[in-house]
């Protein structure tokens, strides 16, 4: 009896058991069947949300669909679009299109075009690089990490922000070992368009057919693509700019109340004061002490008398260009012998011209100058900085072809296209702070071929905001392109020549052209040269007269190594003269 009652309890038990089990199961299957139905309604809902959805792609443009599933415009990436919620279109490949409204206008985008995050925006996975350039370890603190050549295949890690245009700011890629930052304007998404050259017809075979001839590279290898010209609403650069040159010597700059009252009544409207040239730092810069001590302990001024002086320039309503040479300095190379031009004979920097020269190939050098603009900018309060010695020394050919001299081009370079690279990195470097880049350059760079210094006027003066052109009279030989007479006794005559039949010829072979501010002469003619003539107010606008009357009419800049108080008194009739046209 008792064992017939535990078997039929057991039974019970088990009948129990099978029973919930399969309970369980039949709400599962309902509670599963509910989550497909709310992840449904979920998903249906997510295009019901006004303005919370941003155009995606693997390129900068999405293509956007009119009733038909046709194409009808394109629109850029990361637009924030209006999703309507409503039953999709479908193509007979099986894909998804959502009605979306931008600007009161209906289009269709489709699904896979669509995402909620901003990382989601940008999809391609690799780029290619268009332009040879220098990619950064560190782009805020201008720290370079190696250079990455034309066609170069870069995979994409991430990226900071999607451009109103679609593009992206500055990608985060990787190169074989390496990571780094490049900005995307030089590169693209194909290779073989990174391979190209820019409307090569119009603009790059005229360079082509200019090969290394002496010794500066080939122009043929330098970049011609287009460069947005900035203009800076809270920066407006004057045009046209009539300047003086002021040295950092501490007699200047604690006498600057006289050159503002020298300068009252006459059309002077901007200064050009030194940051550093070669052997003579205006300032004690926090960033000379950290990168070049030396230049640090011999500056001119103390920081503050500097800045005071700069400042008070400002507020008397003058537009302030900042002058650094570059690639002549003795002080830098002297606390960094690694980054010199060295003398293989001694191994040691070469004595060149009565001074040591950075190597421009060395990177180390472009971030020493380009930290110093940056600092001087934002200190001192700059509108504009200006390189000069942005070339390698001249009269060097002998020492090279002896193998006495040794660049450490670490990369191969050319001379021309590190010049041009490295005003390429200090632009990227200064916009964003909203100041302007010019650069100085030999009067030779406007001939149709590489210096042998490495300067080129097209390829500079395309990647720059202003180039300066140092046609001084008398360092022309003197009978310069056919003249009869010695080229310094006829200013007006010598730089109007040089003007229209190279500078402006050269001006037109580039898609972006600086403006054109030139350095005239300010000093007498050197007494090394016959017909010694005196530079007063009539040399002077001779020489202005004849660069605005072929057209270089953005200004000029006066140069007088001493930054002579009297001599500029005795050209101040010059200074009272509007020399733009009306027309222009």
């Amino acid at each position: 009896m008792t064992k017939r009652i535990t078997r039929q309890r057991s039974k019970k038990k088990i009948r129990l058991k099978r029973n919930i089990s399969e309970k369980f199961l039949i709400g599962m299957i309902v509670i599963v069947f509910l989550l497909f139905i709310i992840a449904g309604i979920v998903i249906e809902k997510i295009f019901d949300v006004k303005g919370s959805y941003f155009l995606s792609s693997n390129s900068y443009k999405v293509t956007l669909y009119n009733d038909e599933l046709k194409p009808a415009v394109t629109m850029p990436r990361g637009l924030l679009v209006s999703v309507k919620r409503e039953k999709p279109l479908t193509d007979k490949q099986g894909g998804t299109f959502y009605r979306i409204i931008i600007k009161g206008k209906k289009y269709y985008v489709a699904k896979d075009n669509l995402v909620i995050d901003k990382k989601q925006i940008v999809r391609e996975k690799v780029v290619y690089v268009r332009t040879p350039i220098d990619i950064y370890k560190n782009i805020k603190a201008g720290q370079l990490l190696t250079l990455v050549n034309k066609g170069d295949e870069l995979e994409v890690l991430d990226y900071d922000k999607v451009l109103d245009d679609g593009h992206v700011n500055i990608y985060q890629v990787k190169i074989k070992d390496k990571t780094g930052y490049i900005y995307s304007e030089y590169t693209v998404l194909d290779k073989d368009e990174a391979l190209l050259h820019y409307q090569p017809e119009q603009y790059y075979k005229v360079h082509q057919q200019r090969n290394d001839t002496y010794g500066g590279g080939s122009a043929g290898n330098l970049d011609y693509y287009p460069v947005s010209k900035p203009l800076f609403d809270d920066n407006v650069m004057p045009d046209p700019i009539y300047a003086l040159y002021l040295n950092s010597g501490s007699n200047v700059i604690r006498r600057i109340d006289e050159y503002i009252k020298l300068v009252e009544g006459t059309k002077i409207n901007a200064f050009v004061v030194d940051i550093k040239d070669n052997e003579s730092p205006g300032y004690r810069s926090k960033v000379m002490e950290a990168y070049s001590p030396i230049n640090y302990r011999k500056a001119n001024n103390s920081f503050e008398t500097y800045q005071a002086a700069i400042k008070k320039l400002k507020a008397a309503g003058f537009y302030m260009i900042g002058r650094i040479t570059v690639f002549k300095d003795k002080y830098y190379v002297l606390d960094h012998p690694e980054h010199g031009i060295i003398n293989t004979k001694t191994n040691e920097p070469l004595l060149h011209q009565n001074t040591y020269w950075p190597s421009p190939f060395q990177r180390g050098v472009w971030e020493f100058n380009v930290s110093l603009a940056k600092e001087a900018v934002l200190e001192m309060g700059f509108n504009e900085i200006q390189f000069d010695y942005v070339r390698f020394p001249d009269l060097t050919s002998r020492l090279e072809k002896e193998g006495i001299i040794d660049f450490r081009n670490i990369y191969q370079e050319e001379k021309a296209q590190v010049c041009q690279r490295f005003l390429m990195y200090a632009r990227d470097q200064l916009h964003p702070l909203k100041v302007y880049v010019g650069v100085d350059v030999f009067g030779e760079s406007a001939h149709a071929y590489v210096t042998p210094y490495g300067q080129y006027w097209p390829a500079l003066s395309n990647v720059v905001d202003v180039i300066s052109g140092m046609p001084y009279p008398d360092h022309f030989n003197k009978y310069e392109y056919g003249f009869k007479v010695p080229v310094w006794t006829v200013p007006y005559e010598l730089l109007n020549y040089w003007g229209k039949n190279y500078v402006m010829v050269r001006q037109k072979e580039i898609p972006t052209p600086a403006k054109l501010r030139t350095w005239v002469q300010a000093y007498d003619v050197l007494p090394n040269r016959d017909n010694y003539v005196e530079y007063n107010a009539e040399e002077l606008e001779q020489q202005i007269r004849g660069l605005f009357d072929a057209g270089l009419v953005n200004g000029y800049m006066t140069w007088h190594g001493g930054s002579s108080i009297n001599k500029y008194k005795q050209q101040l009739e010059a200074y009272q003269k509007e020399y733009q046209k009306e027309e222009n």
